[in-house]
């Protein structure tokens, strides 16, 4: 099925052999450490290689072989972003550059004080965004609207060997309470970010076209976003050459109480960010429910 799990892979010892290395012998050191990390995925992890090898293959176009070697890249690229922000929060944002494409639009979103709504995608590392705000004076802090479902010991390993974060979550519960959670930050001006393309089975979709093929989106980011009158923004922070990051931040056209043409907006706009980082499209699952079909 076109849905996510909530689960991610890796487990503590992992993360514990990584951090061992960055700190013991640099960021590059486990980089080559990652090589053996994604030759594991890349022969062992059946389901989802089959997931990213369609995504190249038949929604990219790749050869068969250009799809197979851009399988293990992809697993081997995601390893990097998880190492980065590992690094960067323990400290090391010194080691990084970094450049802002469209960041006059956040700034000109708090002058407004209106609040605002960025929408992102699991692609290159928006995770790391607050490491880099700070950086131009914008005293803001952001709401990342997420589920609990991740694996709680890594999470846990994590908040002792890093720095605090500046994020605050925002949890979706089934009471809808998240709702209220929303409103109050942002009537604080403060930026709420939500994910917009992992659909959980049981909760309102919306279908829409991305790389040519129909999928599911989860609908609440659109139609909070195309209700709540607040100026609505797509952000990604990808990853460039070496230990570089682009950040961009493109601002929506949002008609009230339409979220279907937002959504076809932000596929757009996602396609746009494929197309210049093809191996920066993390989701490791059946994205278009094509898998289970002859």
């Amino acid at each position: 099925m076109g849905q996510w799990d909530g689960k991610s892979k890796g487990t503590v010892l992992g993360y514990k052999i990584f951090v061992f290395f960055i700190k013991k012998a640099g960021i590059r050191s486990a980089y080559f450490i990652l090589y053996f990390v994604a030759s594991y995925y890349f022969l062992f992890l059946t389901k989802s290689n089959r997931a990213i090898f369609y995504y190249f293959r038949q929604r990219l176009g790749y050869s068969w072989l250009k799809s197979k070697r851009m399988v293990f890249r992809s697993y081997y690229t995601f390893g990097q972003t998880i190492i980065d922000k590992i690094s960067i929060s323990a400290g090391m944002r010194s080691h990084f550059t970094y450049e802002f494409d469209g960041v006059e639009i956040l700034k000109r979103l708090l002058a407004e004080k209106k609040g605002g709504v960025l929408i992102s995608a699991h692609m290159g590392n928006f995770e790391i965004a607050e490491h880099f705000f700070g950086e131009i004076d914008l005293d803001f802090q952001i709401n990342l609207v997420t589920t609990d479902l991740e694996h709680s010991a890594i999470k846990n390993y994590l908040e002792s060997i890093t720095k605090k974060s500046g994020i605050k979550f925002i949890i979706v519960k089934d009471d809808l309470s998240h709702i209220f959670e929303i409103n109050a930050a942002l009537a604080r001006n403060e930026l709420v970010c939500f994910t917009g393309d992992r659909y959980f089975q049981g909760v309102k979709f919306l279908s829409g076209d991305l790389l040519g093929e129909q999928a599911k989106f989860p609908a609440g980011p659109f139609l909070i976003a195309s209700r709540l009158k607040v100026p609505v923004v797509f952000v990604y922070v990808m990853k460039e050459p070496k230990l570089h990051y682009h950040l961009y931040a493109r601002e929506a056209e949002v008609k009230h109480r339409d979220e279907k043409a937002l959504l076809n907006a932000y596929t757009e706009n996602v396609e746009s960010m494929i197309e210049r980082y093809p191996l920066q499209w993390f989701n490791y699952f059946d994205f278009w429910d094509q898998l289970g079909k002859n």
